[in-house]
């Protein structure tokens, strides 16, 4: 109901602007202002700014764009440690406004006049509540607008913004990408680009004993692992009943937990109930992830719903064998049998008998973990699915808003003539 509501109002308001938009609807200029420079000028609507992959996968997106063929400014929610994170980066310029799936004049107002100063070409939105936004701004500006979808589902809220505003679409696994498909995005309107993570960053680290030392377990002992938010979505409590079967058979095993969220008290509770309180050990985040993913035996991945998971991306890098849960785009990351094994939607007990039989087989953990490797560099390097990325965008960019692209698009433009030249250049203020 409330996703219905919101959708109306989205239409409502997008069918106002394009009638105004029509009114005013430009022709292609044959005498174009002065543009700053010949990189493609993005502006990231980014609908969080906390820890989680949408973060991930943006901080190695923009790490990894050629500076010399686009310039980077983003919208987020709140100041945050991803925002500093951003700035160490070298984004242009960050900006906080409230992002809602409802989003007030001043939001919408903020958007349009920092696509004006920033000259954006190209409008980049992230979750559907930043795709709202993102929407609105580019009916008023005539920009193109993209959504990047980084789970493994299309909502209808998601399809009601990218109908009303006429967005374009990456998806990053299949299953959104054929649903996409399935309602009625046209094929020209989409693209899949999965996800990926630095090759050179994430290796697997020599033996060590900093995992076993830092939750106070004697060197060797086996240890089967967990990461990321803790939360429904993500299913730890479906990692804990793994835990408590795999417990059953091989008590000496440990588990660690890595990540926070609001389940965390829940899955305490549950480990004492079931008496695995001393066998399961919650770390919190971690900085060093390379070691972590190193010195597990298995890593179990418990999503219920996922799209191209970074924690199975950068465990696959370190050459670490996972057990997954067959949903969204795990499903396209697993090589069953041969990169790690999967196990059924939901189903606990099979991830347990999963992680069971790695365990009693270190030779063939060991090889799966060494085809991860392979199979992460030739599918899910960030610098070649980056490229592809930009790729699109350069094309969309360049195409502009049904093939009319205004003043201060940034490429493909007429040169300005040698008394256009001497004009001063717009100012940009220095928000950072």
């Amino acid at each position: 109901m409330i996703y219905f509501i919101a959708n109306k109002m989205v239409t409502q308001i997008v069918t106002i602007l394009k009638t105004i938009m029509e009114l005013n609807k430009p022709t292609q200029p044959t005498n174009p202002a002065i543009w700053p420079d010949e990189r493609i000028h993005l502006l990231e609507v980014i609908g969080n700014a906390s820890i989680g992959g949408m973060e991930n996968y943006l901080k190695d997106f923009i790490a990894n764009l050629p500076p010399e063929k686009f310039s980077v400014t983003c919208i987020c929610p709140y100041e945050s440690s991803f925002t500093s994170s951003l700035r160490q980066l070298g984004v242009e310029a960050i900006y906080i406004t409230p992002i809602a799936d409802d989003p007030s004049w001043r939001s919408i107002q903020l958007t349009v006049e920092v696509s004006r100063l920033h000259h954006i070409d190209l409008i980049h939105a992230h979750m559907p509540k930043a795709h709202v936004l993102a929407g609105l701004a580019g009916c008023l500006l005539h920009k193109p607008v993209v959504a990047t979808i980084h789970g493994m589902n299309v909502t209808s809220h998601e399809l009601g913004i990218t109908r009303g505003v006429g967005s374009y679409v990456i998806t990053n696994c299949q299953e959104s990408f054929t649903q996409a498909l399935a309602m009625g995005i046209p094929p020209e309107k989409l693209s899949l680009v999965r996800n990926g993570v630095d090759t050179k960053t994430f290796n697997r680290k020599p033996s060590s004993n900093i995992l076993h030392d830092s939750i106070h377990v004697p060197p060797g002992t086996r240890l089967v692992g967990f990461a990321g938010r803790l939360e429904h979505e993500k299913g730890p409590d479906l990692f804990i009943r793994a835990a408590e079967y795999v417990h059953q058979h091989y008590p000496d095993v440990h588990f660690v937990v890595a990540g926070e969220g609001c389940m965390r008290g829940e899955m305490e509770q549950m480990c004492k109930q079931m008496r695995l309180d001393q066998h399961v050990h919650f770390v919190g985040w971690v900085n060093d992830t390379c070691s972590f993913y190193s010195n597990l035996d298995v890593l179990a991945h418990t999503s219920r719903s996922d799209g191209t998971s970074l924690v199975l991306l950068e465990a696959m890098a370190c050459a670490c064998p996972q057990v997954g849960i067959a949903v969204g785009g795990v499903r396209e990351i697993i090589e069953n049998e041969s990169t790690g094994m999967l196990a059924g939607a939901g189903d606990w007990q099979e991830v347990g008998i999963k992680i069971i039989q790695l365990l009693e087989e270190p030779d063939r953990m060991r090889s799966m973990g060494e085809a991860a490797r392979i199979r992460l560099e030739e599918l899910f390097d960030v610098v070649k699915n980056t490229q592809r990325t930009a790729e699109v965008l350069q094309k969309i960019a360049a195409t502009g808003v049904n093939g009319i692209r205004l003043p201060y698009n940034s490429i493909l433009s007429q040169q300005p003539s040698s008394r256009e030249k001497k004009q001063p250049a717009l100012k940009k203020s220095a928000v950072n």
